[in-house]
């Protein structure tokens, strides 16, 4: 019979003893700088909010409820499917990716690290996503009711787990608060958000939508300590590893396995090999934006979607819009279209019948028809500009 969990100590250890932390802080050492330079770089905005969809896709990807990329991006330009499961899909799917940019700007820097350990900020984090959504998408698969920002009211169990009672809801997250935002030390604090996603999925407070919370409380810390910058997340790299990532979950629920397993009454053992996969994600993925970003190879890259644009599919793209496209990538910015036209040396009439064209096919972006034109990331440019960033997407977008 499994155990009844009523009190605090029964989710001991939080986090490792010293002796085992230490090779994990020298991981979390190497993240902390690779992801420190990584997310300070200047690109272009529609790359982070292709991110912010490819985030959402991958989050809901893990939970079985996932859209089509092109099924994303219809929902983006409000194109909802007739079919009422998929447009509640797509509808969680935008849910997720505007919650992802309101949280980002409202938890910054160190205080707003802090400050996400609050249990208040879990429930604002369960809002911010679940009120997006209309009424008759609130329910659970078995038919509850899902409130937003609301705690649940009843005992639940998740495989083998019971979740703690709901009377001692209030106690377990004050010590989950307590412990992981009292840690305030760089490597320290990395250490803390890998056991931080893993306890609060123990603790389960939601009737529903706990491994969404997890995964945006994860990203959203990992933002306002300063490492992401929006470029990258572990929502992909968890999603590209799920077994992994829920038989590391649930072996982290476990009862210590002996005396040599730690002093608490959980596998220490598992929380070690939870955090030290939840690092490896993480430097594996700022390792492969890194890749990705590469000032040696993007414009390379970029030039081989305007030749492929140009000579293949003949759509009015020529390959001079390499230079102002380079620019606008790498500097972020938005400029004039005369000052496009511009850069790309081309005569009057056909500087502007390239613009029409890189607009047309979503290469370039603007707010208004004669507006600033800014860099554009459209799914079917993803194969040649960020090639296997999102598979799913290259393979299920046509040219």
């Amino acid at each position: 019979m499994s155990a009844l969990y009523d009190a605090p100590h029964q989710f001991e250890p939080l986090l490792p003893s010293a002796a085992r932390q230490e090779p994990l802080l020298a991981k979390a050492h190497d993240l902390a700088r690779a992801a420190t330079a990584l997310s300070s770089q200047a690109v272009a905005a529609d790359l982070r909010g292709l991110l912010r969809a490819m985030n959402s896709y991958y989050s809901n990807r893990i939970e079985g409820q996932h859209t089509r990329p092109y099924e994303l991006e219809q929902a983006l330009r409000q194109d909802f499917s007739r079919d009422a499961k998929l447009a509640a899909r797509q509808r969680l799917a935008i849910a997720h990716i505007d919650a992802e940019a309101e949280l980002e700007a409202r938890y910054i820097g160190d205080a707003g690290a802090a400050a996400l350990y609050a249990p208040a900020a879990v429930a604002e984090i369960h809002s911010v996503l679940f009120s997006r959504l209309p009424p008759g998408d609130l329910a659970t698969g078995e038919g509850a009711a899902i409130e937003p920002g609301q705690f649940r009211t009843r005992e639940v169990s998740v495989g083998r787990h019971i979740a703690p009672t709901v009377k001692s809801l209030d106690a377990f997250l004050t010590r989950w608060a307590q412990v992981y935002g009292g840690v305030r030390r760089g490597e320290a604090a990395l250490l803390a958000m890998a056991a931080a996603h893993q306890r609060l999925g123990w603790i389960h407070p939601f009737v529903d939508g706990n491994g969404r919370v997890m995964r945006l409380h994860t990203h959203t810390l990992l933002s306002a300590l300063g490492y992401t910058g929006g470029l990258w997340s572990p929502l992909r790299g968890f999603a590209r590893s799920v077994e992994r990532y829920y038989a590391l979950l649930a072996a982290a629920d476990e009862s210590r396995r002996g005396d040599l397993d730690g002093r608490g009454n959980l596998s220490e053992a598992a929380l070690v090999d939870w955090i030290d996969y939840v690092l490896d994600v993480c430097l594996d993925q700022v390792g492969f934006m890194k890749g990705m970003l590469s000032l040696g190879t993007i414009e390379r890259r970029i030039a081989a979607c305007l030749s492929f644009e140009q000579e293949t599919l003949r759509s009015g793209v020529r390959v001079e819009a390499l230079r102002p496209l380079h620019y606008l990538f790498l500097s972020g910015a938005e400029i004039e279209r005369g000052e496009f036209k511009r850069m790309t040396g081309l005569g009057e009439r056909t500087a502007v019948s390239l613009l029409t064209a890189l607009v047309r096919r979503g290469l370039l972006r603007s707010d208004t028809v004669q507006g600033k034109v800014r860099f554009g990331l459209p799914l079917h440019a993803l194969r040649f500009y960020f090639p296997a960033l999102w598979p799913e997407a290259e393979a299920d977008v046509p040219t």
